[in-house]
């Protein structure tokens, strides 16, 4: 995975307000972590419908981490997910996003 989560976005969005971006990343910290599980649960369990739903949710926090060509990523598993198919080369490129996301979220 070339592209790193970063903080230009939430910069962006903040304007320069510390507070603002403190709390954007909370909401991260906290939602991520279960939307993954959550994503992983309805992916063992073939709900390929509710797991399309997850990546959906994720995908938001991608965005906000700055991760442009990962957001692509994101759709494409999406709508494969949501036709009932698991692409593995997207499935496993979302594993890798997902990875480096938490690792970031877990520095930072």
């Amino acid at each position: 995975m070339e592209e790193k989560p970063n903080y230009s976005y939430i910069s962006q969005l903040s304007g320069g307000d510390k507070a603002f971006e403190e709390q954007l990343l909370d909401v991260v910290r906290l939602e991520l972590p279960q939307e993954i599980e959550n994503y992983k649960k309805h992916l063992e369990g073939k709900i390929f419908n509710r797991a399309a739903d997850d990546v959906h949710k994720i995908k938001h926090k991608i965005s906000i981490l700055g991760l442009e060509k990962s957001y692509q990523v994101a759709i494409d598993h999406e709508d494969r997910l949501r036709e009932e198919t698991l692409d593995k080369d997207l499935y496993l490129k979302f594993e890798e996003i997902l990875e480096a996301m938490m690792t970031f979220i877990k520095k930072g």
